[in-house]
């Protein structure tokens, strides 16, 4: 029987080392997760103090807004807004006026000057002495002849001139 009750005395040993193991266990379980949910806890606290930080900051600024909203006049009308809208597009198409007006003076004045330059040129041309073979009656007869539907062609063999000739006088009396 004393052999009985050294097992039974060893298996009591054994289960109480394998309780006493397993209570080690728990409460070494216990200690971790509980610092890991005091991280927890404390990483929690943190980010809400930082959002009421920042929810404190955003309410103070919506209330100096509302505050300037008020010190600000009332809307503007209609009519307001279109005098704004206008004296902003009189100021941005005003340069440009003033831009088209010079240009249309340089164009004026560039337009006098070419009609100057081609008058002189065609009093200079008239000036141009004629070919010895053309005399003021030669003249009267190609405008009377072309004027009577006659070709260049025909003109100048009737006259024995060349076509060049008859074709020159003709654009000197501003005929063709």
């Amino acid at each position: 029987m004393e052999v009985y009750l050294n097992i039974e005395q060893f298996y009591l040993e054994y289960i109480i080392a394998i309780m006493g193991a397993t209570i080690l266990y728990l409460l070494y379980f216990i200690f971790t997760k509980d610092a890991q949910y005091s991280k927890n806890i404390h990483f929690l606290a943190s980010t809400i103090e930082t959002i009421n930080q920042e929810l404190f900051k955003l309410n103070k600024k919506n209330i100096e807004t509302q505050k300037n909203i008020d010190l600000l006049p009332s809307r503007m009308s209609d009519n307001e807004i279109y005098q704004e809208i206008e004296r902003g597009v009189y100021d941005m198409v005003k340069p440009l006026s003033e831009n088209v007006v010079r240009v249309e003076e340089l164009l004026k004045m560039s337009e006098s000057k070419i009609d100057f330059r081609l008058s002189s040129l065609e009093s200079g041309v008239k000036q141009i002495s004629l070919p010895s073979s053309l005399h003021a009656k030669d003249d009267e007869k190609i405008m009377q002849l072309f004027n009577q539907g006659l070709t260049l062609e025909t003109i100048s063999k009737e006259l024995h001139l060349s076509k060049a000739e008859v074709e020159f006088v003709l654009k000197i009396h501003k005929i063709k």
